[in-house]
Parts: structure tokens; C-alpha cells; sequence
């Protein structure tokens, strides 16, 4: 396992400002977020100026990437965009394609046929699919998240244990999607508060890790920590690295 570091991290600086600060933190891999919302690269840019987003990251301060994620409104354009981010993936010697689920109250049938077609975009182009575990998502419960997978062959998992933590009473499993995972999401979070300081929080990493080591994971443990109010964001950084790292 490798820990890496999403862009997200800085969503207020430029993309290669944001690489750099990274690199500055001793991160050695890091996740290209493709947002409509973000403030990096957006979906629509890379899909009208894919020689421009290739140039964006063409600078990435010695950090090796290791996925991909995009996040676009479910529009007619959509899977167009997503082909361009795939594409963009490749020309980074990305494999891992990080994507949302539908909201909850979606029929099932429809999400697997959006899936299938992500999947078999992606397939084409070399990548793999992970969609995330989210909450207010189909993907909320890990049996759904792991039926979706039965459903849709050559699905993959992104596996963030926040959503299993907060709002819940007790924490719920992710035992039934472990073997499906190829991508993690990391912060510390509580029960009642989505993310807090490091330390601060329920998540368990050591167990997470052998969990993962059981079933043979030997890809990227990727820190997602946005900015939080009135709290040092490098500091934050680099005691997440440390702690990882020290668990690996």
C-alpha cells in the first residue's frame, strides 16, 4: 500500500501551486480531482481542452498519480466528459477512476445501467471504475455498494470508512465490499461531525489496514482532508502522512 494525497487539499490554489505545497509535504503520489464544483480542473474544461488538461498536470512536482476522480451533474455531456477524463487518465499512466453513485431513491435498474456504461467507458481506455461509498448515495450501505458490484461486472469499490461513521450510532461494516475495493478514501471523523483534527476522531487504521491486507490490497491509501475553519491545513497534512506511514 502507498499513501497518496487529493488535490482537494488545497482547493484554493492553483493546480500546480497545489502539487507543489504536496510535494513540499513529502506526499509522493497523489489524486487528480475532476469536479464540476472543484476548483481545478472541471469535467466540461477537460472534455473541450484535453490538450490543455493534459499541460495542467503535466507539472506534478515529482508526485507519482494514482487516480483519477471526476464529479459532473448527470447530464446528455456526461459520458462524454467522462471518456476525456479516462483519456486524460491515460496520458498519466492512471489506471484508478474514482466516481460517484446516484442519489438514493434512484432505481436500481438505472444505476446499474449508468455503471455499465462508466465501466465499459473506462475498460476502453484501460481504467478502472471505483465508485465511492457515500452518504445520501446508493453506495451509503455496503450491501447495496456490494450487490451494484455483483451487478455490474468489472466494478470496483472506492472505499471511504467516513460515511460508515458519521450519523451512525454504531459504526457499520464495510466487510462485504472489502474484496472489491481498488482506491480509499482517508480522514478522521466522528460520529457526529463529518471531519475533525487528527487524532480527534473514531477511525481505526490499524484495523482498516489489516482488514485490506487480508484481502490482498496493495494500492493507494489517499488522505482527503479539505480545509477546516481556523486549523493549520500543512500541519493537518503531515500528521496524516506520519500516520500513515507509520502503519504501512
Amino acid at each position: 500500500m502507498i499513501v497518496s494525497v487529493s488535490t482537494e487539499c488545497f482547493p484554493e490554489l492553483p493546480l500546480a501551486k497545489a502539487m507543489e505545497r504536496l510535494a513540499e509535504l513529502e506526499y509522493t503520489a497523489v489524486e487528480i480531482d475532476v469536479h464540476e464544483h472543484g476548483g481545478h480542473l472541471q469535467p466540461a474544461q477537460v472534455a473541450a481542452s484535453p490538450e490543455l488538461a493534459i499541460r495542467e498536470c503535466s507539472d506534478l512536482q515529482r508526485l507519482r498519480p494514482v487516480a483519477v476522480s471526476f464529479a459532473a451533474a448527470d447530464c446528455p455531456t456526461m459520458y462524454d466528459q467522462f471518456e476525456a477524463c479516462c483519456r486524460l487518465a491515460k496520458s498519466l499512466g492512471v489506471v484508478t477512476m474514482v466516481v460517484e453513485s446516484s442519489e438514493l431513491g434512484t432505481p436500481f435498474n438505472g444505476e446499474i445501467e449508468r455503471l455499465r456504461k462508466l465501466v465499459k467507458i473506462a475498460a476502453g481506455l484501460d481504467a478502472l471504475v471505483g465508485v465511492k461509498t457515500e452518504a445520501g448515495r446508493m453506495t451509503q450501505d455496503a450491501e447495496t455498494t456490494a450487490s451494484l458490484c455483483r451487478n455490474v461486472p468489472g466494478l470496483w469499490v472506492t472505499l471511504d470508512p467516513s460515511h460508515f461513521i458519521f450519523g451512525h450510532k454504531k459504526m457499520a461494516s464495510w466487510e462485504s465490499i472489502l474484496k472489491y475495493v481498488c482506491h480509499v478514501h482517508l480522514r478522521d471523523t466522528k460520529q457526529d461531525t463529518f471531519q475533525v483534527r487528527i487524532g480527534q476522531g473514531s477511525v481505526e487504521y490499524g484495523k482498516l489496514f489489516n482488514q485490506l491486507e487480508r484481502v490482498g490490497y496493495k494500492r493507494a491509501l489517499s488522505v482527503h482532508l479539505p480545509p477546516l475553519p481556523n486549523v493549520d491545513q500543512v500541519a493537518e497534512l503531515r500528521k496524516m502522512r506520519l500516520l500513515l506511514e507509520s502503519l504501512l
